[in-house]
């Protein structure tokens, strides 16, 4: 059970009302995750926004992204993200023994070595942030990245650690079907 209470539509401020629209227009619904965070409009916003910029806009592929939110929240153990970001690959048509792969084995799941050194980045980014390399960060660089490229990859991976840290202290229910 939740340990905040979601914010429902019929319970939230005009201003919240407003943000959720935006979402909706998004995803079709409002996850529980903005409802928490509505109980904090200043935050909701900043977050969404924040959401907007990285997973809707950018240089990079949103499959990459959604590849990216997966990996990090797999490391972070959110089962919410997990499940919600494996939905949206599937709807992207990614496989569930490719979801998986990258869960439990970023070198065998079906997709370019670029992508697979990612992935690898972004999990010991995650994980042991300080153990990341100079070499490694210019081993990104030699794929072809860009700085803001790689920043945006760390983005990313930065935005699903904190939603990761803060749906797990919560509690937050799960609205996404579990893949």
């Amino acid at each position: 059970m939740a340990r905040i209470k979601p914010i429902e539509k019929e319970e939230a401020t005009d201003e919240v009302r407003i943000i959720y629209r935006d979402i909706e227009a998004a995803f079709g619904m409002v996850p529980n995750l903005f409802k928490t965070y509505a109980n904090f409009p200043a935050l909701l916003r900043v977050n969404w926004e924040k959401t907007k910029i990285l997973m809707m806009g950018g240089e990079l592929p949103r499959e990459l992204k959604e590849s990216i939110a997966v990996v990090v929240s797999a490391a972070n153990v959110c089962n919410y993200c997990v499940a919600a970001h494996s939905m949206a690959l599937t709807m992207m048509g990614f496989s569930k023994e490719k979801i998986d792969a990258m869960i439990k084995n970023i070198e065998r799941a079906e997709m370019s070595q670029r992508d697979q050194q990612i992935l690898q980045y972004v999990k010991k980014a995650t994980l042991t942030p300080h153990r990341i390399t100079d070499r490694e960060t210019e081993e990104l660089k030699s794929t072809g990245l860009t700085s803001s490229q790689i920043i945006e990859i760390l983005g990313v991976m930065e935005l699903f650690t904190g939603y990761n840290k803060f749906l797990d202290a919560l509690a937050v229910e799960i609205d996404f079907p579990e893949a």
